[in-house]
C-alpha cells in the first residue's frame, strides 16, 4: 500500500508522481494541517446536524496522505479505481477524499483570484514594479479537450474548429516572475481568444504595459486606455520590414514566458488529457494547479539562495 512514508524515500519518484519536491510538500502539509481544522468545522456546520461535529465515520487516511492522493491525481490523472489499489480504500472513499480536501488545499496556495486580488490594491509605483517586473503583464489562451456533450446545444457552443473537437478554453495572465495572477472562469471551445478576453478580461493598473499575441488583434482599438502591445501582422503579398521582425522577435521573446506557465500548467495531466469530471468542478481543480504552480515559483524566490 503506497503512503507518504514509502514514497519520500525516493525523492525523484515523489517529484514525478506529484510535482513537487518532499521539503515543498512537508511545508505545504504543515500549513493545510493548520487550517484543515477550521476548514472541517465549517463544512460540517453548513447544514444541520443531528450528532455533534466530530461523530460519524472517520476518515480511514491521514490528511498528509490524503494530500498525497490529491496531487498523485492532478498530475497523474489515473483513474479512482487505481488509487483505491495503491491507498488501499474503496474508489468512492478516493472521491470523497479528494472533494473535501480540495477546499483547504485551495485556501493554502496562492490561487490566481488571490494575487489578482492583491494586485488590484497596490497603488504604490514601487510595490507595482516588484509585483510586475519591467511593468509587463502578459497574457495568452489554451484549451483543454472534453467528452462529447450530450446536450446538443453543448455540442455547437464547445466544439473548436481549430483542435476539431470538443473543447473548454482557459485565459491566463502572467507576470514576468512565471505567477499566474489572472485566471477567469472557463469558457467555450467555440469562443476565440479575443472574444473571450473582450468578457474576462483583468482590470490591471493603466502603468502596465499587457502583450499579446495576433489573436487578440483589435485590443488595441476597444481598450484605449490601457498599453496594448502586439506582433506586427504580416499582410498578404507584402513581407515584414527589417525593423517589424526584429520587434516581433522581441516580443517573442518576452511572450515565451507564458507559454513556460502553460506548458507547467499541462504537467498536470488533469489539464492536459480530455477532462472526465464534471465540468462544475473544472474551475476548482484548475484553481489548484494554477496555485500549486505559484507556490512552487514563490517558493524559489523566498527559500532558494543562488550563491
Amino acid at each position: 500500500m503506497l503512503n507518504y512514508t514509502k514514497l519520500a524515500r525516493k525523492p525523484e519518484q515523489f517529484l514525478r508522481f506529484t510535482g513537487m519536491t518532499v521539503t515543498q510538500f512537508d511545508f505545504l502539509t504543515k500549513k493545510i494541517q493548520k487550517q484543515y481544522k477550521i476548514t472541517e468545522k465549517k463544512r460540517l456546520s453548513a447544514r444541520k446536524r443531528i450528532r455533534d461535529i466530530g461523530a460519524g465515520r472517520p476518515f480511514k487516511l491521514s490528511v498528509r496522505d490524503r494530500i498525497l492522493m490529491l496531487l498523485i491525481y492532478y498530475r497523474c490523472y489515473t483513474s479512482y479505481d487505481l488509487l483505491e489499489y495503491l491507498f488501499g480504500v474503496d474508489s468512492s472513499t478516493v472521491c470523497r477524499d479528494i472533494v473535501k480536501i480540495e477546499p483547504t488545499v485551495k485556501q493554502c496556495i496562492p490561487i490566481p483570484a488571490k494575487l489578482y486580488t492583491y494586485s488590484k490594491k497596490i497603488n504604490d509605483v514601487t510595490q507595482l514594479q516588484e509585483f510586475f517586473p519591467d511593468l509587463i503583464v502578459i497574457t495568452d489562451g489554451t484549451e483543454q479537450p472534453i467528452p462529447r456533450p450530450k446536450n446538443k446545444k453543448k455540442r455547437k457552443t464547445h466544439y473548436s474548429g481549430k483542435k476539431k473537437r470538443h473543447t473548454v478554453k482557459n485565459q491566463i495572465t502572467i507576470n514576468l516572475k512565471g505567477e499566474i495572477i489572472h485566471k477567469p472562469p472557463h469558457s467555450p471551445g467555440r469562443r476565440n481568444d479575443y472574444a473571450i478576453f473582450k468578457i474576462k478580461h483583468p482590470k490591471l493598473s493603466k502603468d502596465l504595459m499587457i502583450f499579446y499575441d495576433l489573436g487578440y488583434l483589435g485590443v488595441e482599438k476597444d481598450f484605449t486606455k490601457q498599453i496594448s502591445i502586439l506582433p506586427y501582422k504580416k499582410k498578404k503579398g507584402k513581407e515584414l520590414t527589417v525593423h517589424q521582425k526584429e520587434w516581433n522577435k522581441i516580443q517573442s521573446k518576452i511572450r515565451i514566458k507564458v507559454e513556460h506557465a502553460i506548458s507547467k500548467i499541462k504537467k498536470f495531466r488533469i489539464s492536459t488529457d480530455t477532462f472526465r469530471n464534471k465540468l462544475c468542478r473544472y474551475d476548482g481543480i484548475s484553481d489548484i494547479v494554477c496555485g500549486i504552480i505559484n507556490f512552487k515559483i514563490k517558493w524559489k524566490q523566498e527559500f532558494v539562495v543562488i550563491p
